[in-house]
């Protein structure tokens, strides 16, 4: 029978060979996108459709619908994550119409290994049914469930796959369309003539297209990591709608569907007694993870407190946050058998941000480090120093002012010189209860996408 997973839940997958499969009520196409840490193809090549059925290690194997087969030792190292698509034959269907579709993973000899009934679709007529990613050394597989109302021309957005401007009615491809933003119909160049009576899924991607009019945000399912259902109805609302906040800016960004560790670094310093008392700090933890539900390859997010010296703490999740900023969030004592007066009462950033650059290696997935502090960084010159060094490694480095304080040298971050790329940005809030979701993730997330693509292209990232 093998393990029943729900939206968001991932599970380990120790096989040579997974085979993902679909039961779906009507007529559908099953095809595979090989992305890299950025979420998006390295070119035309990675997408697995009926008319090119191979990438390396992903083979379409014919069915009603077909099957995706993948050989993990066969997918190249630079691809971080596969995820297997659900697309309705019929353009005026929807999943909502019928029953939901079943998604299935099974190892080579067909032995089912995980079930995945991805209910609670509606308008959409395109859905990510699995995702299986590389997770340090191993292989894991992720129940998605992410459902694109704007069709598939947002699902080919999102993951960079190239197309061209020819109308269907000239290139010979039957009858499926996808819109693009300005409403006509395309083609995407790799499907070629697909002249015998196939239907072919389309849409476009310019280089730097923003996302669709006919795909809105608002439209967009975004990504739900596990432990969400176990939240009572009043917490997962407002959890939602931070979430819908962050993908619009991230889809704004042109970097929906991004995978990064999210590091989170907290100030525990004497001079944010205030920030503490009036759990401030609280608050900031609740607003971050959403952040991390988005962003995060397992939606946590890595924790650290720091003051002279630095406590890492176990990761924050979705389910258990509360518990964790009651346990973990003071100034003084000992929680959780760690002793925070030994931490010391004033800041010293070094310690912490030499560990953080310590774990970091080129090459490596793309860091987001969220640094929530009061200011007064001592070091300057050390400091900055350790950023210049830091801009040749995979981390965008958010520094955030939390109350009126004079911060100095974060100030000046964006001026300073001979980094080999700007890894750095800050802003500071007087008061965060202040800032509404929308302009909190519009400053939190707008430097990190530029940060990206600069990184990739100094050769940083893949």
């Amino acid at each position: 029978m093998g393990t029943t997973l729900v939206k968001g839940q991932n599970a380990p997958l120790a096989v040579v060979m997974a085979v993902v499969s679909v039961r779906v009520a009507a007529a559908a196409d099953v095809s595979g996108l090989l992305v890299t840490e950025s979420g998006r193809v390295r070119s035309d090549a990675d997408f697995v459709f009926f008319n090119q059925p191979s990438a390396p290690g992903v083979e379409l194997r014919p069915g009603t619908p077909a099957s995706l087969a993948v050989s993990v030792a066969e997918v190249p190292a630079d691809i971080a994550q596969i995820r297997a698509v659900i697309t309705l034959e019929d353009p005026t269907a929807t999943f909502g119409q019928g029953a939901p579709p079943v998604a299935v993973v099974a190892d080579g000899a067909g032995n089912v290994l995980y079930e995945y009934v991805i209910d609670g679709l509606g308008s959409e007529s395109v859905v990510i049914a699995f995702e299986l990613y590389r997770r340090n050394a191993e292989w894991k597989v992720r129940a998605v469930g992410q459902g694109y109302a704007g069709g598939f021309a947002a699902l080919v957005i999102d993951h960079g796959v190239s197309v061209d401007d020819e109308p269907p009615a000239a290139s010979g491809l039957p009858a499926r369309e996808a819109r693009s933003a300005s409403g006509a119909t395309h083609a995407p160049a790799a499907f070629g003539g697909a002249g015998d009576g196939a239907v072919a899924p389309s849409g476009i991607v310019p280089a730097a297209l923003t996302y669709p009019a006919t795909a809105a945000p608002e439209a967009l399912e975004v990504r739900t990591v596990p432990g969400e259902e176990k939240l009572s109805f009043d917490k997962r609302g407002p959890l939602d709608m931070r979430k819908r906040e962050v993908a619009k800016v991230l889809i704004t960004k042109n970097t929906f569907g991004v995978r990064a560790r999210v590091v989170l670094v907290i100030d525990k310093t004497g001079s944010m007694i205030r920030q503490y008392r009036h759990r401030v700090v609280h608050r900031v933890v609740q607003r971050m993870i959403p952040v991390a539900t988005q962003l995060d390859h397992d939606g946590t997010l890595e924790a650290y407190l720091y003051a002279l010296s630095f406590a890492k703490l176990p990761d924050i999740t979705v389910e258990h946050s509360e518990q964790w900023a009651q346990t973990f969030l003071h100034l003084s004592g000992t929680h959780a058998g760690i002793d925070y007066d030994t931490m010391g009462g004033r800041n010293d950033e070094l310690p912490i941000m030499r560990d953080i650059i310590s774990s970091l290696r080129p090459g490596d997935p793309p860091t987001l480090v969220l640094f929530f502090t009061d200011g007064g960084f001592a070091k300057k010159r050390e400091i900055a120093a350790l950023m210049r060094e830091a801009s040749r490694l995979p981390a965008f480095w958010q520094f955030v002012g939390l109350g009126k304080a004079n911060y100095g040298l974060l100030r000046s971050l964006d001026e300073m010189a001979d980094r080999l790329v700007d890894n750095a940005g800050f802003f500071a809030l007087d008061d965060i209860d202040k800032v509404d979701d929308a302009q909190l993730y519009g400053r939190l997330l707008g430097e990190f996408p530029d940060w990206l693509r600069a990184a990739k292209a100094a050769g940083i990232l893949r």
